[in-house]
């Protein structure tokens, strides 16, 4: 078998490969920016690897048909779609009962199908797919958010003084300005002054959100030692 080194589809193929590169790398960047745990490398590799496993498809086994050998170039690229689906699950994690990474793998997911546009000669439509893709993750994002909701939900850590009932006074608080609470955790720790108990509590409130911010009222209960607002954005 005669190896032909430099094919006469070599531009072309190239062209493809940078165009996956560059597309796969935007969507990265924009991952990068919220400091995911799937970032442009991640992004990169997955386009460009998507994009040359459907040129391999395409233009890999050119020298090998004939009559008696018909080949099906979606083949490879079918196998894609399922073999992603592995890296996307190791982005996902569960803490504390709330389930975060799901944009960053769906992410991955665009960006295998991206890539595999760019390996198809689809380059238009894998960009029109990054814009759409940035428009759903910005300002469609933002204007999401802007929406009444049923119930909302905030997490707080707060650090209290171990013993003179400091929790019950937190939950009258909470309680007083319409807000449900669930305990998630404690940890108890020693500290020069004594013992504190830093809990992560989280808490609803019904339609009407209550005017007053909830963390001054925390931080006003006595024996309080600080409250932090957790992090809610899970994508």
């Amino acid at each position: 078998m005669d190896l032909e080194w430099i094919s006469d589809t070599l531009v072309t193929e190239t062209i493809l490969l940078v165009c996956s590169f560059v597309l796969s790398g935007t969507i990265g960047i924009e991952r990068e920016l919220r400091q995911k745990s799937a970032g442009a490398r991640t992004h990169i590799l997955v386009g460009m690897g998507s994009a040359l496993f459907t040129l391999v498809s395409a233009y890999g086994f050119e020298h090998v048909l004939g009559d008696d050998v018909v080949l099906d170039p979606s083949r490879i690229a079918a196998q894609i779609v399922t073999g992603i689906g592995f890296l996307g699950a190791g982005v996902i994690f569960v803490r504390r009962n709330i389930i975060s990474g799901l944009t960053t793998a769906a992410s991955v997911w665009v960006t295998a199908a991206v890539g595999m546009a760019c390996g198809a000669g689809m380059p238009i439509i894998a960009a029109i797919t990054v814009a759409l893709y940035l428009f759903a993750v910005t300002a469609l994002t933002a204007l999401i958010r802007r929406l009444p909701r049923q119930h909302g939900t905030e997490i707080y850590t707060v650090r209290y003084t171990d013993g003179g009932g400091v929790l019950r006074d937190i939950l009258q608080v909470a309680s007083n300005n319409g807000y449900d609470v669930a305990l998630s955790q404690t940890r108890r720790e020693r500290t020069a002054q004594g013992y504190v108990v830093e809990a992560t509590l989280e808490f609803s409130h019904g339609k009407q959100k209550p005017p007053e911010p909830l963390l001054r009222h925390l931080s006003e209960v006595t024996g309080v030692v600080e409250v932090t607002a957790e992090d809610q954005d899970h994508d």
